[in-house]
């Protein structure tokens, strides 16, 4: 039953509409002070506007401080909001970041700075605004780097596809013979083009000896047309790419030492290394020991659960910290994810369950962990190929993904001892789990199920 009653929540909040040159804040009318004789005839007293410098903000604070405000809501524009926010927060305001989705102005009303930082204030006081999940600042700090570290592996991803570019508008055709152009026989390779080798032969010959293709097979590929402009594109990819690596390894370190510096959870127990024969480790895996560090800082280990590897738990843990408290159940958070559908309805009828939109990082790194269950020999994957048979790929790795969100949820809430399932445990209780639905809808049609010990054994 929906109440009647709105209530004033805040009456000392206050709210801010964010720019990138000035700040619009607008307070209770009841806690504004005198009017100043410079201000601005055309803005009520309880609105004013301030400037982005950091005095300016100083100035802003102030301000709220003497009109007695307590709680401040703003909008997360870009990262404008950023340093105002950080501010208010050490000078003891409690402040919530909304979603410009949710202070959308009634349509059909004017649209101004000046009725935008109220109407945000409106919302803020009677409580109708939701605030958007942060973590503590310990984790933010984590966050930073890691989201560095990703946007370093995007530049360097894009850096090879340059290489590769300038390679085939010369039709040098390295990447048909080997499998990474950036892998050892390819940078050798590469290195000896930019010194100014242009016999295929004599490329050939910085052939890995673990490489696929004969000496003969790749000098054929470098047969190409060695122009100018395409051979400058090439060195400056290359040159890139290093540099990027280089700022990977950098960022690997300070991500290492800050983990160091968190409080240790663990206990003083240390994990056991994982057994590695036939994998290979990724290019832009973390050069040191993720998974340890990160079961001190949490004292659990994210890696037992199927599909999350080393990359996958820095990124879900610096998304989400590590209070699972802020998320009632584990339905409340693979909601706040984007896993799970909305039940849009109207007049009896459901019109849609689309997955709510949003660029959430976490819940990226979890369909990845996912798509990695596509041919895993375990309980997980068994599941996905089960929902994809059904339902198809795309519903089957979101569903997969959420599967995980919740097992990542209990295990960081309730510190549960992950025990993975193995793959024929899963389908012997899917098959009872089968048999029992068969046999209640038999009876509800007035059938009785009966075993055939031939079929039994191949079900």
């Amino acid at each position: 039953m929906v109440s009647d009653d709105l209530r004033i929540r805040h009456p000392h909040g206050a709210g801010i509409d964010v720019h990138s040159r000035e700040h619009w804040v607008a307070v209770p009318a009841s806690c504004a002070p005198v009017r100043p004789k410079d201000h601005p005839v055309h803005l009520p007293a309880h609105v004013r506007q301030f400037g982005t410098c950091t005095a300016d903000l100083e100035l802003l604070a102030d301000w709220l401080t003497e009109c007695g405000i307590t709680t401040v809501a703003m909008e997360s524009t870009g990262v404008y909001w950023v340093p105002l926010f950080e501010l208010l927060e050490r000078r003891g305001f409690e402040v919530i970041l909304v979603d410009p989705r949710q202070t959308r102005q009634v349509s059909g009303r004017p649209k101004t700075d000046i009725l935008d930082c109220q109407w945000i204030q409106r919302l803020h006081s009677y409580g109708l605004l939701a605030p958007s999940f942060r973590p503590s600042d310990e984790v933010c700090v984590l966050r930073g780097y890691l989201r560095q570290r990703q946007m370093l592996i995007g530049n360097a991803a894009r850096s090879i596809q340059h290489m590769q570019k300038a390679l085939e508008q010369m039709n040098i055709k390295l990447t048909e013979a080997v499998s990474d152009v950036t892998g050892v026989t390819g940078m050798l390779i590469l290195k000896a083009i930019l010194r100014g080798e242009r016999d295929p032969k004599r490329l050939a010959k910085y052939r890995h000896e673990n490489c696929k293709r004969t000496e003969e097979q790749i000098a054929r590929a470098l047969q190409g047309n060695w122009r100018e402009e395409h051979l400058f594109a090439l060195k400056q990819a290359v040159k890139a790419y290093e540099f990027e690596r280089r700022q990977l390894k950098e960022c690997d370190a300070a991500i290492e030492n800050y983990l160091k510096t968190m409080e240790d959870k663990s206990g003083g127990e240390v994990l056991e290394p994982k057994p590695t024969k036939g994998k290979k480790t990724a290019a832009t895996a973390p050069q040191f020991d993720a998974r340890n560090l990160l079961f001190q800082v949490s004292g659990k280990d994210l890696t037992l659960i199927e599909g999350i590897e080393q990359s996958s738990a820095l990124t879900i843990l610096s998304e989400i910290g590590f209070d699972m408290s802020k998320w009632a159940t584990e339905k409340h958070f693979t909601s706040w994810l984007g896993l799970c559908p909305q039940h849009r309805g109207s007049a009896g009828k459901i019109k849609n369950r689309r997955l709510r939109g949003g660029a959430n990082r976490a819940a990226r790194a979890l369909r990845m962990a996912a798509q990695g269950c596509h041919h895993a020999k375990n309980a997980m994957g068994a599941f996905y190929r089960r929902v994809q048979a059904r339902a198809g790929g795309a519903k089957a790795l979101v569903a997969t993904a959420r599967k995980i969100a919740e097992r990542v949820y209990r295990l960081l809430k309730y510190g549960e001892n992950y025990v993975r399932q193995a793959m024929n445990d899963y389908e012997n209780a899917y098959r009872i789990k089968l048999t029992k639905g068969l046999a209640k809808k038999a009876a509800e049609l007035g059938y009785k199920l009966v075993p055939n010990a031939e079929a039994a054994s191949t079900v």
